[in-house]
């Protein structure tokens, strides 16, 4: 397989570098542990595809990027033409003035991946599977997920006919199953944890030769993720105006909820490739935000840990997206913190529940409790002084509201009811609870 700007892979662990057509996912001197780095031709990629054809695009999707992806154009191009895959990308990344003023800050935006075609930031690598799957050939794709990543891949995959498998645990919400079998799916509800239905994927795209679309196992899924940070700085620089700055322009703080690590470890992939190739000029702090019931990498940071010293712990939140025992890219998570001079925080239950109103009424963003995680981790961490008010500060907003309706119900409560004439609506309003 030739990729033009790909020059091979690299262990995070080990350092050992492999062209892409000695190995599939992983070191072999790790087994599944061993996670690798996608590497490019950065000097070659600056002269074939200067910023200013990038600026001058008129493509609104992860496909702008085409010559920093792993992938056969020729392929990506033919899937994305005239079908779902093509809008994949480019989400909003909105100004929210009324909550900077709520926490003391002057300069805030959320980047909403509620806006994505099944409803999550998740599609950013499931774009780059399906393009990955046709390339090898395999017959089927498959993945592990709470949810979000598996209808990331079952709505892809049904937009260009692709058969796919999806081991889900049987304790994800029913709206994301519901997705899944909407999309034609092969649904295996796990009865077990999350961990064990990753598990079994590997093990059944071993011995059927799936292709395995896994992000902390397939080197190529954090780089879909990346997108992301590609998009912040190219919409943030726009935002805060030319005035002779750079076109691109770096947020100072990044925050990300965090459960197997993924993308927090393709944020800072991202970044990366825009300082390598000289687009930004500085590297933002990047903030990983987990639930309180499932926080191993935070307890990892403060201790020192590296990724393989790490132990599973027994994980719970009402934020299932981001739950998980032993983060699976513990590695490159911890690395995107410590490169970068971040932080890990750790946030409470209430307090995610308690975000999903605030970002929806302070930004117009629904969104599901993982996503909200990132906004809880803000307020958390502007209490404790790790952002300063004229700090540019990013909320990555990961997945909608709407993914997981009975948790969004417990942070808002029930309507009124009132009776069909204006009886109950004239007391309302006299006792100041209608506006």
């Amino acid at each position: 397989m030739t990729l033009k700007y790909v020059v091979g892979l690299r262990c995070t662990i080990c350092g050992a570098e492999y062209g892409v057509d000695e190995v599939d996912y992983v070191c072999p001197h790790h087994g599944d542990e061993g996670i690798l780095d996608v590497l490019y031709d950065y000097e070659a990629i600056r002269r074939d595809f200067p910023l200013e054809q990038l600026l001058a695009s008129e493509e609104r999707s992860i496909w702008r990027y085409l010559p920093l992806l792993p992938v056969d154009p020729d392929v990506a191009r033919r899937l994305a033409e005239g079908t779902v895959l093509g809008s994949v990308g480019w989400t909003p990344l909105y100004p929210a003035p009324r909550l900077a003023e709520r926490l003391g800050l002057n300069h805030l935006w959320v980047k909403d991946d509620s806006r994505q075609p099944t409803a999550s930031f998740k599609d950013r690598a499931s774009a780059i599977a399906v393009v990955k799957t046709r390339e090898r050939g395999a017959a089927v794709v498959t993945t592990a997920s709470t949810g979000n990543a598996a209808a990331a891949l079952a709505g892809l995959c049904a937009a260009v006919g692709q058969p796919n498998v999806i081991f889900v645990p049987k304790t994800a919400p029913q709206a994301k199953v519901a997705q899944l079998l909407a999309y034609g799916a092969t649904v295996l509800l796990v009865d077990g944890t999350y961990d064990q239905a990753f598990d079994l994927c590997l093990e059944a795209a071993r011995e059927f030769g799936w292709y395995n679309r896994n992000t902390a196992y397939n080197p190529y899924m954090s780089e879909g993720k990346k997108t992301a940070a590609y998009e912040i700085c190219e919409q943030l620089g726009v935002a805060v105006g030319a005035d002779g700055r750079p076109p691109l322009q770096a947020p100072d703080v990044i925050l990300v909820p965090v459960g197997d690590g993924c993308i927090i470890g393709g944020i800072h992939k991202g970044l990366r490739d825009l300082m390598a190739l000289g687009w930004i000029d500085r590297m933002p702090r990047i903030i990983g935000v987990q639930a309180e019931g499932s926080s191993p990498l935070v307890d990892a940071w403060e201790r020192g840990l590296e990724g393989w010293e790490m132990e599973p712990v027994e994980a719970h939140s009402v934020a299932d997206s981001i739950v998980a025992g032993l983060p699976r890219d513990r590695i490159k998570a911890l690395r995107a913190v410590r490169e970068t001079g971040g932080v890990f925080l750790r946030v409470t239950d209430e307090e995610i529940l308690a975000a999903i109103p605030a970002l929806a009424q302070g930004v117009g963003v629904f969104a599901e409790p993982a996503a909200a995680a990132a906004y809880a981790g803000l307020v958390r961490a502007v209490e404790q002084g790790i952002v300063g008010n004229d700090d540019r500060v990013v909320v990555l907003a990961t997945g909608s509201g709407l993914k997981d309706v009975a948790s969004v119900m417990k942070a808002v409560g029930q309507a009124r009811v009132v009776a069909p004439d204006l009886t109950d609506v004239k007391r309302l309003v006299e006792e100041g609870r209608v506006p």
